[in-house]
Parts: C-alpha cells; sequence; structure tokens
C-alpha cells in the first residue's frame, strides 16, 4: 500500500474512532426551541453489555421519534431529546412512547421557565435620574451602592440629623422616615423643626439634604435616598440669627438618638472670611465625640465649602479645618472639581453633585412650600455632596454599630478611590495617597461597608504637642521662606504611645498688612507637603491671623517622629509692608498603631472587598458602649411657657369680663326692679298704700302693741 494510502486509511479510522465523541460534541444539550425538547433519564445500569448510555439514549430517541443531543451538563444517564429536522412530533406519542420504554426511568417536556434578574428596581419617577446612585451614562461614576442595597443594608437603625434651617417632615418621601424623637427648631425654640415660608422661598435646603439621606423608596414619589431604610432628623437653626450657644446645643442635640449630624453650612465662601466655630462650638464638637452615640462619638459630616470660584481654601474654614469632623468636597458627574469646590489639605474625601451648567444636578426631595413642587434636580454645591456622605456612613454603622467616630476617618481614608489622573496626588509615606482637590479620593458605598464590616476599633487617640514656639521673624518676599522646624523625638512620644499619625494641626499667630499673599506649608517628616495656608487673591485683611488652627490630614497613617518644618512666603507686591510670624505651635494627633499595622490593615480591607462578609453570619463582636446619663428634657419650652402666659391672660380677662358682665347684669336687673315697683305704687289707691306701709314697719311697732297689752 502506498504511504498515501496508509495515511487516508490511518485518517478514516481515527475520524470513525471519534465520530462518537464529535457526535455527542456537536450534539451537547444545547436548545431546540420552546416547548419542543424532552428531558429524560435513564437507568444505570439499563445498557446493554459493551454498550452506553449514549448509544442507548440514541435508541431511546428514535424509538420516540426524537433526535440525541447528548447529555445535559454534567447529570450522568440525563440526556436532552429534541424532534428531527422533519418536525411534526406529537407530543402525546412521544410521551407514551417513552413511558413504554423500560430503558425510560423519567422523562419531562420542558417548559419555559420566568426567572427575573436580581436587581433592584424602584417605582420612585425620579430614581431614573438619580444618577449618583447609578450612572447608566458614565460607567463608575457614582457611589457604587447598588450592591450595598441588594444585600438588605439600607442604614437600618440608624438617624442621621440635618442640621440646618428646618426640614418638611410632612412630605410624603420623608415623614415615614422622620424621626421628631431626634428632632427640635432652636429658631423658634420648639420640638417642631418644620421650615418657615420665607420671602426668598430658599428654606427648602435642609429639606432637600434629608431627601438626599433618607428618602422613602417604592413610594412612587420623587426619588431615593442614599440610606432610605434609616431615620432622618432635623435640627432647624440656621433661620434666624445664630448665636455660639446656639451651634453648641445644635450640635450636641439629642446625641444619644441621632448618630450622624449632617453640616452644609459654614462661614462666608468669599475668598476673604477666617472663621469657624467659637468656644462654645468647638466644645460642643469635642464633647459629641467623647460622649454621643453612647461614647463612640456623634459623626460630623461637614461640607469643604462652595468658595472655589473666588480662591477660597476650607483650610480658614474651622468646621472643615476640626479633627473631629468628616470635611467631604464636591466632584461633578465626570469626577472632575468644579468652578465652586474649594481646596485644601484638611479635606478627608469627595462625592457626587452639581458642575457647570450643561452637567446634572442632584435629584432629590423638596419642599412643597411656597414655589416647591415636593421633588427638584437642582440642588447643587458642596451642600449637595456632604449628606450622600453622611447617607454612606449611615450604612456602615448599620452593619457596625461600633465604629467610633475616628473609626469612620480611617475606614474612609482606607477605601477613598483615586479617579482624576491630572490632578495633585501625592503617596504620603504610609501608602495612602491624597489631593488638595480630592482629599483622599472618592468615597464608594461597597468599599466602605465591606471594610466596616471586618474593621476593627483603633487605639485611643493620644496627642502630642510642642510649646508655643516664639519666632518674631520677618516673613521674606517670594521666592524666599522662612523656614521654622521642630523635632518631635521618640522620647517625646514614649509618654502618650503614639506612633502613627492621624491629623496633624498648627497654630500660627502672624502679623500681615494683606493677609492673603501669605502661602503656608508644612512639611512632614516623611517629606510630605501639605499647602495649609493657601494665597486668596480677595483677601485684604490687615489683622493678619491670631492662633488660627491649619490642619492637615496628608501625612496620615505616617510614623509621628522626626522633623516638622514650617514654610511661609510672601507674594507682595514690592509695595507691600513686609509680614512677621510671631509664633506658632504643632500639634499632633494620631494612635499607638505601628507603621507594620497600618499597612495590615490595608491589607485586610482590601481582601473583605469581594463581599463574602455581607451576610449576617459575620460579625465581630460589639462592645456595648457607656451610659450617657440621659439629656435633661424640660416639659417646658420658652415658646410653649409663652403659649401659657397668653394663655392665662385670655383666661384672666375672660374671667374679668364674665365677672363684670354678671355684676352689670344683676345691677341692671335690680335697677329696672326698683323702677318697676315705684311705678306700681304710684298707682295704687290709698288705701290700699295704708296697707303697705306697716308691712315694712311691723317689726318696729310689734313692742308698742306688746306694751299695751300688758298694760
Amino acid at each position: 500500500m502506498a504511504p498515501g494510502q496508509k495515511c487516508v486509511v490511518l485518517l478514516s479510522l481515527l475520524l470513525l474512532s471519534l465520530a462518537p465523541l464529535l457526535i455527542r460534541c456537536s450534539s451537547s444539550s444545547s436548545s431546540c426551541g420552546p416547548g419542543l425538547s424532552w428531558a429524560v433519564r435513564l437507568r444505570s445500569g439499563s445498557a446493554p453489555a459493551g454498550d452506553s448510555l449514549h448509544r442507548l439514549a440514541q435508541s431511546v430517541a428514535q424509538e420516540a421519534g426524537l433526535q440525541n443531543r447528548g447529555q445535559i451538563g454534567q447529570l450522568e444517564g440525563h440526556y436532552l431529546l429534541c424532534p428531527g429536522p422533519e418536525g411534526g412530533v406529537d407530543p402525546g406519542s412521544t410521551a407514551a412512547a417513552l413511558d413504554q420504554n423500560p430503558h425510560v426511568l423519567w422523562h419531562s417536556r420542558e417548559q419555559l421557565l420566568r426567572r427575573s434578574k436580581r436587581s433592584l428596581t424602584f417605582n420612585d419617577p425620579r430614581y431614573p435620574s438619580q444618577w449618583h446612585l447609578h450612572n447608566e451614562v458614565k460607567d463608575g461614576m457614582d457611589i457604587n451602592v447598588t450592591g450595598v442595597w441588594e444585600r438588605n443594608i439600607t442604614g437600618a437603625g440608624i438617624t442621621v440629623v440635618v442640621v440646618d434651617d428646618g426640614v418638611q417632615h410632612t412630605l410624603e418621601d420623608i415623614q415615614p422616615n422622620y424621626s421628631p424623637e431626634g428632632s427640635y427648631d432652636l429658631n423658634s425654640d420648639d420640638p417642631d423643626p418644620m421650615p418657615h415660608p420665607d420671602g426668598h422661598s430658599d428654606n427648602h435646603h435642609g429639606t432637600r439634604c434629608a431627601g438626599e439621606i433618607a428618602a422613602v423608596s417604592n413610594n412612587s414619589y420623587c426619588a431615593v435616598g442614599v440610606a432610605y431604610g434609616g431615620r432622618v432628623a432635623g435640627i432647624r437653626v440656621l433661620d434666624g440669627p445664630l448665636t455660639d450657644s446656639m451651634e453648641a446645643v445644635a450640635f450636641n442635640k439629642h446625641y444619644q438618638v441621632n448618630h450622624i449630624y449632617s453640616c452644609s453650612w459654614g462661614p462666608d465662601d468669599d475668598g476673604r472670611t477666617v472663621d469657624g466655630p467659637h468656644p462654645l462650638g468647638k466644645a460642643a464638637l469635642q464633647h459629641g465625640v467623647i460622649a454621643g452615640r453612647k461614647g463612640f462619638g456623634s459623626i460630623f459630616v461637614v461640607a469643604s465649602g462652595n468658595g472655589g470660584q473666588y480662591g477660597d481654601n476650607c483650610n480658614y474654614d474651622g468646621y472643615a479645618n476640626s479633627i473631629y469632623t468628616v470635611t467631604i468636597g464636591a466632584v461633578d458627574e465626570n469626577g472632575r472639581k468644579p468652578f465652586y469646590a474649594e481646596e485644601c489639605a484638611s479635606m478627608l474625601a469627595v462625592t457626587f453633585s452639581s458642575g457647570s451648567r450643561q452637567l446634572r444636578s442632584i435629584v432629590t426631595s423638596d419642599w412643597s412650600l411656597q414655589s416647591g413642587t415636593g421633588c427638584t434636580d437642582g440642588h447643587t454645591g458642596t451642600s449637595a455632596a456632604a449628606p450622600l456622605a453622611a447617607g454612606m456612613v449611615a450604612l456602615m454603622l448599620q452593619v457596625r454599630p461600633c465604629l467610633s467616630w475616628r473609626d469612620v476617618q480611617h475606614i474612609i481614608t482606607f477605601t477613598a478611590t483615586q479617579h482624576d489622573a491630572q490632578a495633585d496626588w501625592r503617596r504620603n509615606g504610609a501608602g495612602f495617597h491624597h489631593s488638595h482637590m480630592y482629599g483622599f479620593g472618592l468615597l464608594n458605598a461597597w468599599r466602605l461597608v465591606n471594610a466596616a464590616k471586618v474593621w476593627e476599633s483603633v487605639p485611643f487617640l493620644v496627642s502630642y504637642q510642642s510649646p508655643v514656639l516664639k519666632a518674631n521673624e520677618i516673613i521674606p518676599a517670594h521666592p524666599n521662606t522662612l523656614t521654622q522646624t521642630w523635632n518631635v523625638t521618640v522620647s517625646d512620644l514614649r509618654h502618650s504611645g503614639m506612633q502613627t499619625l492621624e491629623h496633624v494641626s498648627v497654630t500660627v499667630t502672624l502679623a500681615h498688612p494683606r493677609r492673603g499673599n501669605v502661602e503656608v506649608t508644612l512639611v512632614c517628616p516623611s517629606g510630605m507637603t501639605s499647602l495649609i495656608g493657601a494665597r486668596r487673591a480677595l483677601d485684604v485683611d490687615t489683622t493678619g491671623l491670631t492662633d488660627w488652627t491649619f490642619s492637615t490630614v496628608r501625612c496620615w497613617g505616617e510614623r509621628a517622629e522626626g522633623q516638622y518644618s514650617l514654610q511661609i512666603t510672601d507674594y507682595r507686591e514690592s509695595t507691600v509692608a513686609s509680614g512677621v510670624l510671631k509664633h506658632w505651635k504643632l500639634t499632633l494627633y494620631g494612635s499607638s498603631l505601628s507603621h507594620q499595622q497600618v499597612k495590615e490593615r490595608r491589607r485586610v480591607v482590601e481582601e473583605a472587598m469581594g463581599g463574602q462578609y455581607l451576610h449576617s453570619g459575620f460579625a465581630l463582636p460589639c462592645p456595648p458602649g457607656i451610659d450617657v446619663p440621659p439629656e435633661p428634657v424640660s416639659p417646658f419650652t420658652s415658646s410653649s411657657l409663652k403659649s401659657l402666659l397668653l394663655l392665662g391672660c385670655f383666661a384672666l380677662f375672660w374671667a374679668l369680663y364674665y365677672t363684670l358682665e354678671v355684676t352689670l347684669t344683676h345691677w341692671d336687673r335690680g335697677s329696672r326692679g326698683r323702677a318697676l315697683q315705684a311705678g306700681s305704687t304710684a298707682g295704687l289707691e290709698d288705701s290700699q298704700v295704708v296697707e303697705i306701709q306697716p308691712e315694712m314697719d311691723s317689726e318696729s311697732k310689734v313692742p308698742l302693741i306688746a306694751a299695751d297689752e300688758n298694760t
């Protein structure tokens, strides 16, 4: 046989040996049309000796007028049978043939199954427009919350209070989730924070923020909140004159009921103001993180400010600068810094809000008073970003209620994502990336909740404070720089046990004829720089800075020991006099976490991002918290006392009026009676008069008559 013929024969034998396998593979259980396929199960061991179940399945199919399409998946003995190309199979006769076949243990004519994807759907009419919750247009440009909701994590058991101009709690989107126990009206001093209509029709701010947080889902009304299973309260304080004491009361009001305080306000964003909480407000923030929420600490979420178009910087805002707050900035739907957003070294993270006119704003509930419709697609600014962050923190607290206020800050730092490659990202000595524009990055609800589920509380907060460092040095003009240093040694930190940093603060007193020309930078021992005092073109103040505290989070997780440098530059014009740095002070805040422990926590957090722990079967132990004395509650507010006083005055007036009315009525009746009596007497005869007169004097005459009788 020729070599070519041998090859052909060998190839033919190979094809013949592979034919059953090829047939089986080609006819693997693909569907043969709706309602046309039959599934059969053959009796094990029923195939004739030396034969296979596959051949038996072909035989069974032929007897029933069908074709064998192969084994169904990995189910041995189960086969899919379908009509041949000619079709025309009678279901009744096919079923009878399969019934009579002794090799068929079970058979079924397949039916179409109705299955729906387990994705969330809401009937709230504006939910499809809430791009910040689920962005169908730009992938990744939303808060990534739907996967959390699908695991029934909706903020249940958590109350967020909106400290603002009031909350219209009667609104259909708010009322079912409204917490009267956590609410109060400090402007009117009564328990009802209902906003009051005003001349500009702009007291809708608090209601819009409340809707972002906890608008009710599936009520066929407006939109859905981030934590739609949680509760929302309102503290009305911005609709009238605001004092330091009122602000202090607001920060601690019902702080065992309210877990999170959402504050979308601050000093004027005009590029020239330097202001923040005054002594009572500062003390209330500190007291809140110590005693609020059973000792785990109230969570204060603040907006970074809307002064970007004026060159403002949130390091000049004492609320955004505070170590006790979570400072949140804004990005637009493209993830870019909007024109109004401020930058600063104390910003923790950003989330979504409005952008330029061509971009979408935030859809949320709105008040229905005055010109309001109950729903809006025009909520804007960092005012809209902070409530979204507050809602995400509520989701975190649902899965881990004992997170401390610092745990929340740590988790944000560990989970925020970097998105804009053009930003001023800088990697610090602990491996965290931070930008003055975006903080540690975009908040991501999925990452926040997964990290919270496995998070173990950080050690106690400790601090180190340098002495007041007197300088009295002239601030040189750019490009020269005044540099002041302070070295923190291991022995300096031994008493507190601090190893790694969280916040770093610098308190500065300086004089300058034009404050906005000064630029202040802090350099941590790792070399990480923080622009803590940016130049501001509109700041022409001549008083400089007096004990103003700048802060930065850019050195988070780094080792605390080492040399810190304060660098100050004056960008003055040649005609402007120079300034003077009088004194400064360095304050470090951190914990006993080692540098290695910080790295280990980052690993644990990243390993939890698959969602494998988001079930009720996994829960780290939670301490019970401390017993905090109940908040003293007066049965009477000044408003109710005023009402009672008015009611008492009215009752007194009515009593006097009634008494006077009765007296006058009796007097009038008596007068008329005497007049009638006199008139009727004048009309009588004289004899009748004689009979009446003695009756009136009878008592006086009785003794006389008796005397006559005795005589």
